[in-house]
């Protein structure tokens, strides 16, 4: 299989009141944007284990000083999300990094249970499928991969809500994209789940205020 795989970190700046705003009534604005940032950086770095070319896709633009220290921390390359909803930023990604690599994984910053292998796993899987995703347990996804896209891929998807990934399914057999789904994950959302965060092996790096 070719090695030839792009690997993008879709990420938020961490501005306070911004970012994670489903956690702040539980811990605040800024440690939910110091949260952000950590997991962002966690993806970062899992996705350079991965052993692929890493993309950072920012919002609401690569000029932010966070990420301009995250490019020089994990030898990333910037771009900006640009306008449109999630799928419409999704899909340029994708189509982006296709015109020069064979594979393409779009992950986010809210899934600190992802691993490297859970990468390598879904790049092995599109040598038999157009797609793969990793599932979340909140009825989204925290990964998708591709070795081709359709202009179509992402219609009729209301993000945010439950039936992500079954509107998912539905808009990629419309689209004529074959897919597999691997393991399912969770992802950090809602103030329930910080306590997840100490199983993580290796640890998050990122500490509640008192």
């Amino acid at each position: 299989m070719a090695s030839n795989t792009r690997v993008v970190v879709f990420a938020k700046a961490p501005v306070p009141g911004e970012v994670k705003t489903r956690l702040i009534p539980a811990i605040g604005a800024e440690a939910a944007a110091l949260l952000h940032a950590a997991l962002t950086e966690r993806a970062l770095d899992t996705a350079s284990r991965s052993g692929h070319a890493v993309e950072l896709c920012c919002a609401p633009d690569a000029g932010h000083a966070f990420f301009v220290d995250c490019a020089e921390q994990f030898d990333c390359i910037l771009c900006d999300q640009g306008p449109g909803d999630l799928g419409q930023r999704m899909l340029r990604a994708m189509q982006r990094a296709l015109v020069d690599a064979d594979r393409v994984v779009v992950i986010g910053a809210d899934c600190p249970a992802l691993t490297p292998q859970h990468i390598k796993r879904a790049v092995t899987a599109l040598a038999d499928n157009d797609v793969a995703l990793l599932p979340a347990e909140d009825g989204g996804y925290v990964l998708i991969a591709a070795r081709r896209t359709a202009p179509t891929m992402f219609d009729g998807i209301e993000w945010g809500q439950p039936a992500v990934l079954v509107e998912q399914r539905r808009a990629l057999q419309r689209a004529g994209l074959s897919c597999i789904e691997l393991e399912t994950l969770w992802d950090l959302d809602r103030p329930e789940d910080i306590a997840r965060l100490q199983s993580l092996r290796p640890p998050l790096a990122f500490f509640l205020p008192p």
